[in-house]
């Protein structure tokens, strides 16, 4: 395993940030371009992923797939798996080819991806789909992310991973508001507005300019004419990777990615199911609900006006990323970037604590405000670190491999997610084993479509939806999909102190007959 150089240990020091307003006078214009990129694309991505879950496992009655939450779980692996593998993989070869160039591809490839999912309504569609929609996807992170860290400056990179992070959110909180809106018109229109929308990029694409691509062409120029030797672009991402302080960390990350896409995946099923979302409504508007149209779209909310779809309820993280992100990165600036990774780790499992224990709505809201807490203290810290140990000339490069610490946290939760979530929480299944215990013949158990077994149990118990809800949450341990998820993410905690301790004494270390790196100016 490469061990880390002098310049590897500079690199893993902290460095103090610059205030608030000085740091945004400090960034320049393709850092706003790029955030504007990075902000439609995650409009359109989440437009289609905050719903994909629901369409997937809705009844084909409604429009949806007809699937089970097993096959949900296959479909999100694949997709976790190409997304999250592409980048690793050639996140070098942005460095080398361009970042305009690789951000233009991504752009045509994510618009097939939404147009196959519009096209093709079935399970072999959308699985095709979302394959196309993550290798897309996986070429544009690395170009957008290695400009990011070329446009900034270890003063002030703390507040421009932050901004950028809540330009993210602008798109994320925009998407959901979207889907609501189309899918109760149709499921396509979901899918051939976010292709609507991604194409907005390629206008943001004339006005980009790369960050030092003279740098970049001259180094070209002189490997073509035998000046400098260039290894292969697999050889050096090894060996790059081999450093074990950067292999450690993003093998103890994964452990974050994994807990951190449980909201994502499993959160809408878990709302869907069990939280009655009509009493924050009539806290909110009223007994009759919401008349507004603003109000109804803002909220997600169903046509009318008196229930917040799933993805609405989810949204709640994007919002307050979108509108207090800049304030948490300043705050997570003044810590050790191990030290916000942790704190954001453990607000995020005490938040997976706090829904296991409930179903109560403003429960599972407070739930998620502690999350989305946690999250910005924890996700921008993570990328912001790997893009200050890296290289100059490794930028995208070692964001890509920030990719491999979400593949196998998003792959494992992908399939762990959605298979704990059939096994204790699954309202269709509990409906049927229900019926059984009621004694209904299983043959007729099993001719009743995928999505509607709570509709039948309803029907034969002669109870409200309620009820009915509540008998089988009474009955039935499915908290304990959370307390697995929130268990993930405080070892994770223990494993980053331990590694930042590690890193501590590491950073101080010293080559023979040098200063001490702190000395150092």
């Amino acid at each position: 395993m490469t061990q880390p150089s002098q310049d590897d240990r500079a690199a893993l020091q902290d460095v103090k940030q610059l205030g608030l307003w000085a740091g945004i006078a400090s960034l320049g214009y393709v850092f706003w371009v790029v955030g504007g990129m990075e902000m439609v694309e995650r409009l359109a991505y989440f437009g289609v992923r905050s719903v994909s879950m629901l369409y997937v496992t809705d009844a084909k009655s409604r429009g949806g797939l007809g699937l089970t939450p097993a096959d949900l779980g296959n479909i999100f692996l694949v997709w976790a798996l190409v997304q999250s593998l592409v980048p690793a993989f050639i996140g070098g070869l942005s460095d080398r080819v361009g970042y305009k160039e690789t951000i233009f591809m991504s752009t045509v490839v994510k618009i097939a991806g939404y147009l196959t999912m519009a096209f093709f309504p079935t399970h072999l569609g959308f699985t095709v789909g979302a394959m196309v929609l993550a290798f897309g996807t996986g070429i544009f992170k690395p170009g957008v992310q290695g400009t990011l860290v070329k446009t900034t400056n270890r003063q002030n990179s703390s507040l421009a991973w932050g901004i950028f992070y809540q330009t993210v959110n602008i798109g994320g909180f925009l998407g959901p508001i979207l889907a609501a809106w189309m899918r109760q018109m149709a499921w396509q229109n979901v899918f051939f507005a976010c292709a609507a929308i991604i194409s907005i990029n390629f206008i943001l694409i004339l006005i980009y300019k790369e960050p030092k691509k003279e740098e970049r062409l001259e180094r070209k120029r002189k490997i073509e004419a035998g000046e400098i030797e260039q290894r292969s672009l697999w050889r050096e991402s090894l060996a790059e990777l081999a450093k074990p302080h950067t292999l450690w960390f993003l093998i103890i990350m994964s452990g974050f990615w994994f807990m951190l896409n449980a909201l994502w995946d499993v959160g809408p099923l878990y709302i869907r199911d069990w939280v009655d979302t009509t009493t924050i409504v009539q806290t909110l508007f009223g007994p009759d609900g919401a008349q507004s149209a603003f109000w109804i779209r803002t909220f997600s909310m169903t046509d009318d006006g008196q229930t917040i779809l799933p993805e609405g309820i989810v949204n709640i993280n994007a919002f307050m990323i979108m509108l207090t992100c800049f304030l948490v990165a300043q705050v997570s600036g003044k810590l050790k970037a191990i030290n916000s990774i942790i704190l954001g780790t453990f607000l995020a499992g005490a938040s997976f604590v706090l829904m296991g224990w409930t179903i109560a709505a403003w429960g599972i809201v407070a739930a998620i405000v502690i999350f989305s807490m946690g999250e910005m203290f924890s996700s921008p810290k993570f990328l912001e670190y790997m893009g200050n140990i890296a290289p100059d000339d490794k930028k995208a490069m070692y964001l890509g491999f920030s990719q491999l610490s979400l593949t196998v946290g998003w792959v494992l939760e992908s399939k762990v997610g959605a298979t704990l979530y059939g096994m204790f929480a699954d309202k269709d299944t509990l409906s049927r084993t229900a019926l059984g215990d009621r004694g209904m013949d299983p043959a007729t158990i099993d001719a009743i479509p995928t999505g509607e077994a709570f509709q039948a149990l309803v029907d034969a118990l002669g109870k409200t939806p309620g009820e009915a809800t509540l008998m089988l949450y009474q009955g039935n341990d499915i908290g304990i999909v959370w307390y697995v998820m929130a268990s993930v993410a405080f070892v994770t905690c223990v494993a980053l102190y331990f590694y930042g301790r590690w890193i501590w004494r590491l950073a101080r270390a010293t080559a023979p007959g040098q200063a001490p790196p702190e000395a150092r100016t």
